[in-house]
Formats: structure tokens, C-alpha cells, sequence
């Protein structure tokens, strides 16, 4: 156990903290520097800052990515870390302390499969996200158990309840269900399940404010913070390619600010 992993547990005994998901170390460092006590990596993000897809990232790129993140920044770091990148509890026990090394205070697991394009069985889920905590035991990181189906068009939220509940009895800390949008269902998943729940802030969901209310513990916004910014960057560039003009230059960083986000820590 560290400090900062210590401090990443104690977010989520009360209240609701956000999550913001950077995709590389200047993203990261701005999101500390604007008052964020807590960061976590993305997958989309992170594939796209290396020219990829998601789920196209090694395991060695995304140690890597958390070793740089966790070198810059001061608050705590969980990390997306997808299937763990492997296909036996041997190999997820390995991930888990490479990341571990990384300083990760917090590693996520996900029961979706994109060799088979499906999302695996519960037992099969429920098996991996044992060997997960185990190994994130040893290190005193918080594991978050994601149940995918709403990203993968199982629009069945009992079939959801039931694998995080399973994947909670198997050690997981946090529960995920990326994809819940309205009102009622977070709200029952948040009454149905004994352990903190995570939500994805997605488009259509409900404000920070109204998931407060609900009682969710963590909202985090994946990918979606660095879409935005590439999507910013695609409308100036464009700007200029098309109307020659630069009134992108008015929405930049000021210098103030671009030092109080980079600057060395001490």
C-alpha cells in the first residue's frame, strides 16, 4: 500500500468524485492542474494519441503510458486496462503487477472479448476478476469490475446486476456498467449492488449533480475528453486550410495557463 493508493480507496468510501480520463501526460497534467483529485486512463484515448484504434494498444505500451502518468502527476491514476491482456489468471496476475510497478492506484477489467466479439460468461467473468483481485490485493490497488453489455447491445440490466454482484462476491471494489444512461436504471444498479458504482458520463446521461443524487460514487468520461480535443484541433486545422484564418488561436491556452498546467512538480 502507498499513499496515494490509500488516498485513491478513501475517494470512494463517501460522496461523488469525478474521474477524468487523460490520454497522454499533457492532458493529465492539466486535468491535475485544474483541480482533479483523481485521474484515469483511457483506452480510446490512449490508441488514438498512438495512432491506433482501440483495442489495438499492447501491454507494454499501456505500462508504459501509466509509468509516464504516474511520473507527472501527483494525484492517483487507475487505469483502463482492458482484459488485462491476457487470456489465463496467470497472465492477468502478471499485468496486474506490471502495472502495479507503474504505480497504478487503481486497474479496471472488463468481460468483453474482442477475439470472440462477445461477451464472455459469467463464470468465465467471475473467475478472471478473482484472479485480478488477488493480485491487486498484494498491492492495496482498488480493481473495478466492468460489466460491458450496454456497450455491446445486451440491453439486459439484470443480467448486468447479477455479473457485478458476482464480480463484487469475487473481490472487485467498484462497480462499472459503461452505457446506463437514464435515471431509473442507474438508480437501481446503484440500490442492487453493496459496493461503490462507477458511471460513464455519456452523452444523454444524467448531469453530475443528478448522479450525485443517485448515489453514484465515481463518474469518469473515457474516451470522450480526447475526442473532444481532437476534434477541436480537426475544426482549426481545418480553419486554416479552408478560410486561411487563425480565430482558433482565441479558444488556445493562454501562456498563464499553460504554465500553471506545465510546469515541473518540485
Amino acid at each position: 500500500m502507498t499513499p496515494l493508493r490509500d488516498r485513491f480507496r478513501a475517494l470512494h468510501e463517501s460522496g461523488t468524485f469525478l474521474l477524468p480520463n487523460p490520454w497522454d501526460v499533457g492532458s493529465a497534467r492539466l486535468f491535475e492542474s485544474l483541480g482533479f483529485v483523481a485521474l484515469a486512463t483511457t483506452s480510446s484515448g490512449l490508441a488514438a494519441a498512438l495512432g491506433k484504434l482501440d483495442q489495438q494498444v499492447t501491454r507494454d505500451e499501456l505500462v508504459a503510458h501509466v509509468a509516464a502518468l504516474t511520473a507527472a502527476v501527483r494525484v492517483p491514476v487507475n487505469v483502463d486496462a482492458e482484459r488485462l491482456f491476457a487470456d489465463t489468471v496467470v497472465g492477468i496476475g502478471e499485468t496486474v503487477e506490471l502495472l502495479a510497478e507503474a504505480g497504478a492506484s487503481g486497474i479496471s477489467i472488463e468481460d468483453y472479448d474482442p477475439a470472440t466479439d462477445a461477451i464472455e460468461t459469467l463464470a468465465a467473468g467471475t473467475e478472471r476478476v478473482a484472479a485480478a483481485a488477488e493480485a491487486c490485493a498484494r498491492h492495496g490497488i482498488v480493481l473495478t469490475a466492468r460489466a460491458e453489455n450496454h456497450l455491446y447491445g445486451h440491453n439486459d440490466l439484470d443480467d448486468t446486476i447479477a455479473r457485478l454482484t458476482a464480480y463484487h462476491d469475487a473481490g472487485a471494489d467498484v462497480l462499472y456498467a459503461p452505457g446506463l444512461r437514464t435515471p431509473d436504471d442507474i438508480a437501481r444498479l446503484v440500490t442492487s449492488v453493496k459496493a461503490p458504482v462507477n458511471v460513464l458520463a455519456v452523452s444523454g446521461a444524467p448531469t453530475v449533480a443528478t448522479l450525485t443524487d443517485l448515489g453514484v460514487r465515481r463518474i469518469s468520461t473515457g474516451g470522450a475528453l480526447a475526442w473532444a480535443a481532437y476534434g477541436a484541433a480537426r475544426e482549426a486545422a481545418l480553419e486554416l486550410l479552408n478560410s486561411g484564418t487563425t480565430t482558433f488561436r482565441s479558444r488556445s491556452l493562454t501562456p498563464a495557463q499553460a504554465t500553471a498546467a506545465f510546469t515541473p512538480h518540485p
